[in-house]
């Protein structure tokens, strides 16, 4: 018979938590290094767009290896 594991809730809303919060913090921090640095280098309008979207896109990867390392080492069964 399956051995039937619960999900502990703390540690399931603490890795929420964080991955909310991180996830806020990095992809927002990339978005915004993208347009910073597309109107820095005075690039036109739409490669502007195309260096956010690179960028953001860099964020959640960044995030997906946050959260993979978080739920590695903060285990939400009992």
């Amino acid at each position: 018979m399956p051995e039937h594991k619960k999900i502990n809730l703390l540690h399931l809303s603490t890795i929420i938590a964080v991955g909310v919060l991180v996830g806020t913090e990095v992809v927002g921090a990339s978005w915004a290094a993208g347009w910073a640095l597309g109107g820095l280098l005075q690039f036109a309008p739409a490669i502007s767009r195309i260096f956010e979207a690179f960028f953001a896109l860099c964020g959640f990867v960044l995030l997906f290896y946050f959260m993979r390392t978080a739920l590695r080492n903060e285990s939400i069964w009992q």
